[in-house]
């Protein structure tokens, strides 16, 4: 037991539980700035489709991923600034400059759902004209509906 001035003390036994709160506020604040940072590419709502997932082998490199969200804008997640869409003239050019540099690498396109099917088109035929081999689409996967 402590004394103090001659009279005796009793211990606290309870734990003080305002810095731990203090603490976890501020590690929920720290979360809820980082977390959509963490949120690559841009946004595309993709469509639905029954394809098999791809598998990843170790010796391929990063693919080439062109996103055409539903306003027509092109996206190139390798480019300066992935974030900002480019210009077609812009986009034939950085597609021939990155697909030269890694030959045989796949290019995929994530699409949006509600873009104007004769953009898509048209973003192919660049990619086609850019030098684009092996080209993929992206589609969320359907749901597979059980028959009893």
């Amino acid at each position: 037991m402590a004394y103090v001035a001659g009279r005796r003390r009793r211990y606290m036994s309870e734990i003080n539980v305002v810095p731990y709160v203090d603490v976890t506020l501020v590690l929920l604040v720290i979360f809820m700035i980082t977390a959509p940072l963490f949120h690559q590419g841009v946004e595309v709502e993709l469509p639905e489709a029954p394809a098999k997932q791809i598998a990843k082998t170790q010796e391929t490199q990063d693919p080439l991923i062109i996103s055409v969200d539903r306003f027509g804008r092109v996206f190139v997640n390798k480019s300066e600034s992935p974030k900002r869409p480019v210009s077609d003239q812009f986009f034939r050019n950085q597609v021939e400059k990155i697909l030269s540099n890694e030959h045989g690498n796949p290019v995929y396109v994530r699409g949006d759902r509600a873009v104007d099917y004769g953009r898509m088109v048209s973003v192919m035929v660049m990619l086609q004209e850019a030098g684009a081999e092996n080209v993929g689409l992206i589609t969320d996967p359907a749901e597979q509906k059980f028959e009893n």
